[in-house]
């Protein structure tokens, strides 16, 4: 079946060219033009991806996603006139998949819709051991251990928190913020650096059972994603 893709846009003409757009690149479409009508469309409908505008009369974008993000990891891309940067940066860390600004290209949006569809399709977050079949690897929570092939690591507890919150949404941007806030549960005060020092040992820790440290990559002035 056809992936089926929400567009959240109060703009009539805008919208209804992504609709055609997205449909014309074979996915199927349905379009709300009130952020207020999201959520109670969402507690019947499941979309496979969500393009969702800031600017919204009756519910903004952000607390769209601010809410979705409480119960699901629907993939969402952000369309936002706001460029300046800490709009960008918000619009991730709230749980946003990726972001486009207007005036943006219509093909740009449906290959990126496309890209965060590839990249989030075969996310698994249930379960004692979590594996991800393509690089043969399996978090132990119970143990807070990696194991890859017959090789196993022990972590921290921060460390394996901070592994599994980047490993569960591969590509996903995090601000160093972000994974603090998931990383302390007593959500302490520390340097943001702290996350760069995690970091460090925890790419230690995967050379270890013969992973690439590369899989955790450095997002300038922004933060980490694991990909």
């Amino acid at each position: 079946m056809p992936e089926n893709i929400l567009i959240v846009e109060d703009e009539i003409k805008i919208a209804a060219l992504l609709n055609d757009y997205m449909q014309d690149a074979g996915f199927t479409a349905q379009l709300l033009h009130r952020g207020d009508e999201v959520l109670p469309w969402l507690e019947n409908n499941r979309p496979d991806l969500i393009l969702l505008d800031l600017m919204l009369p009756g519910l903004d974008g952000m607390e769209i996603c601010k809410r979705v993000r409480q119960v699901s990891d629907l993939p969402i891309i952000m369309i936002t006139a706001k460029v300046e940067e800490i709009d960008r940066l918000l619009g991730l860390e709230i749980g946003a998949d990726d972001y486009i600004c207007k005036p943006f290209s219509l093909r740009e949006v449906v290959a990126r819709a496309k890209a965060v569809l590839r990249r989030c399709g075969t996310n698994s977050t249930n379960g004692k051991f979590e594996n991800n079949s393509n690089e043969n690897l399996q978090l132990n929570e119970s143990g807070y251990q990696l194991i890859h092939d017959n090789n196993k690591v022990e972590l921290t507890a921060v460390e394996f928190k901070l592994f599994k919150t980047l490993h569960n949404r591969p590509g996903h941007i995090y601000s160093r913020n972000v994974l603090m806030d998931n990383i302390y549960d007593d959500h302490r005060v520390v340097s943001d650096r702290t996350v760069d020092s995690h970091i460090k040992k925890l790419r230690k820790k995967l050379n270890s059972i013969d992973i690439d440290d590369s899989v955790i990559h450095s997002v300038y002035g922004v933060g980490y994603k694991y990909e």
